[in-house]
C-alpha cells in the first residue's frame, strides 16, 4: 500500500464536506458566529463613557448658572436633563440609578461670579461603577478648569492688568457608595449573579441531557409517575445546590474579599431565589432542546457571552447602542445585577428595586411555564 493515496484522501475530504453541508446547525454556527461575535464585541466593548444621566439642583436660577449647565451638556459626557429642588430628590435619583451624577449650584453662584468672588459648585458622583465614576469626575474637573481659565481671562481683560487673581470657579466633587472607587467592590456582587447563573444552568441542563444519552429517560417515562412529579423531582435538588452555591459565594465575598453588603442580606437571599428559579427554567429549556451534553455546553456558552457583555457586568450599558441595550434587557442577569449591586453598594431596599424584582418574577413565571410545557411534550 502506498504511503499516501490521493484517491483515499479525496474520498475522506469529500465525505467530511458532505457531513458539514448536511449539518445545518454547525454550518450556520461556523458562518454566523464569527460575524455575530465581532459585531457584539465591537459595539458592546466600549469603555468611552458618554451621555451619563445627570440631575441638577440649580438654586441660583441665573444666566450664569444656566450657562454652566449648558457647558456641562456640551461636554457630551453628561446629560443634565433632570432638575430637582432638594437633596432628597437627588438621593432618590442616585439610589435608584436613574442618575449617575448630581450637580448642585448654590444660590450665590451668579452673584459671586459677577462680584469677582470664587463661586462653588458641588458634584456628587455614583461611585458604584468605578469606570463611570472616574470618567464623570474627569469630565467635571476638566470643565471646571476650562471655565476658570475663561473667567480669569475675562477678568484680567476687564481689570486691564496682568495681576494675580483667585480661582473664579471651584468644583467640589464627592463620590457616593464606593468612595475609594475600588473595582473589587463593583465586581464581587456582580460575580454572585454570573457564577450562580452559569453553574446552575449548566448543571440543570447536563442532568437531563445525561438521562437522554444514557437512555434512562425512557425508563422514567414508562414508570408510573406524573410529568409534574418528575419535573419537580429533577429541579428541587438544584434549588438546594443553588442555595449552597449562593451561601458559599456570599461567605467568600464577605469574609475573604471583605466586600460587605450595605443593605439587607435577607432581602438579597429572597430576590436571589427568584433569580435562581429563572436560571433553573433556562437550564431546563436548554436540556429540552439539546440532544447531547456537548450541545448543552455550547448553548450555555451562547448564554454566558451576552450575559458578560450586555448585562452591565463589565461595561456600562449607557455606552452601548440602543439595540444592544434592548438585547441586554432580555437577559435576567441584567436585572439581578441592578438588585445585587443596589443592596451591596447602596444599601437600598425594595422601594428602589421593585421594578427589577417584578421583571425577574415575570421572567421566572414565563420561562418556567415554557420549560415545563416543553419538558412534558418531550416526555409525551
Amino acid at each position: 500500500m502506498p504511503r499516501f493515496s490521493w484517491a483515499r484522501f479525496s474520498a475522506v475530504l469529500k465525505k467530511e464536506f458532505l457531513h458539514i453541508l448536511r449539518d445545518r446547525a454547525s454550518l450556520v454556527m461556523a458562518v454566523a458566529m464569527p460575524i455575530g461575535m465581532l459585531l457584539l464585541f465591537g459595539y458592546a466593548v466600549n469603555t468611552d463613557v458618554e451621555h451619563l444621566s445627570t440631575v441638577v439642583w440649580d438654586q441660583s436660577q441665573t444666566t450664569d448658572s444656566r450657562e454652566f449647565v449648558t457647558s456641562v451638556r456640551n461636554t457630551q459626557y453628561l446629560n443634565p436633563d433632570n432638575f430637582v429642588q432638594g437633596y432628597k430628590e437627588i438621593a432618590d435619583y442616585l439610589d435608584s440609578g436613574k442618575a449617575r451624577v448630581a450637580i448642585i449650584i448654590p444660590p450665590n453662584y451668579g452673584k459671586n461670579l459677577q462680584g469677582n468672588v470664587q463661586a462653588n459648585v458641588q458634584v456628587l458622583v455614583d461611585g458604584s461603577d468605578p469606570t463611570v465614576a472616574r470618567a464623570a469626575m474627569s469630565a467635571v474637573q476638566m470643565l471646571g478648569l476650562n471655565k476658570s481659565l475663561q473667567l480669569q481671562s475675562e477678568r484680567l481683560v476687564a481689570m486691564g492688568t496682568a495681576g494675580s487673581i483667585g480661582t473664579p470657579l471651584n468644583i467640589e466633587t464627592r463620590v457616593w457608595y464606593n468612595p475609594d472607587m475600588k473595582s473589587l467592590v463593583f465586581n464581587i456582587p456582580a460575580l454572585i449573579g454570573l457564577i450562580l447563573q452559569n453553574v446552575i444552568a449548566m448543571l440543570t441542563s447536563f442532568s437531563i441531557v445525561r438521562e437522554k444519552e444514557r437512555g434512562t429517560m425512557e425508563q422514567l417515562v414508562v414508570t408510573p409517575i406524573r410529568s409534574l412529579e418528575l419535573l419537580l423531582g429533577k429541579l428541587l435538588p438544584f434549588v438546594l445546590i443553588g442555595f449552597v452555591s449562593l451561601s458559599l459565594i456570599l461567605a467568600t465575598g464577605i469574609f475573604w474579599f471583605g466586600v460587605v453588603p450595605m443593605g439587607s442580606i435577607s432581602l438579597l437571599v429572597l430576590l436571589s431565589t427568584i433569580f435562581l428559579f429563572t436560571i433553573l427554567a433556562i437550564g431546563l429549556l436548554i436540556s429540552s432542546v439539546a440532544k447531547t451534553q456537548l450541545q448543552a455546553m455550547q448553548m450555555t456558552f451562547i448564554l454566558i457571552l451576552p450575559s458578560i457583555l450586555l448585562s452591565g457586568f463589565i461595561f456600562p450599558r449607557e455606552t452601548m447602542p440602543r439595540l444592544l441595550q434592548l438585547l441586554g434587557g432580555l437577559l435576567p442577569l441584567t436585572y439581578f445585577l441592578d438588585i445585587v449591586r443596589g443592596i451591596f453598594l447602596k444599601g437600598v431596599g425594595i422601594q428602589y428595586l421593585w421594578q427589577d424584582t417584578l421583571t425577574l418574577c415575570a421572567f421566572a413565571i414565563i420561562l418556567l411555564a415554557i420549560a415545563a410545557k416543553k419538558f412534558k411534550k418531550n416526555l409525551d
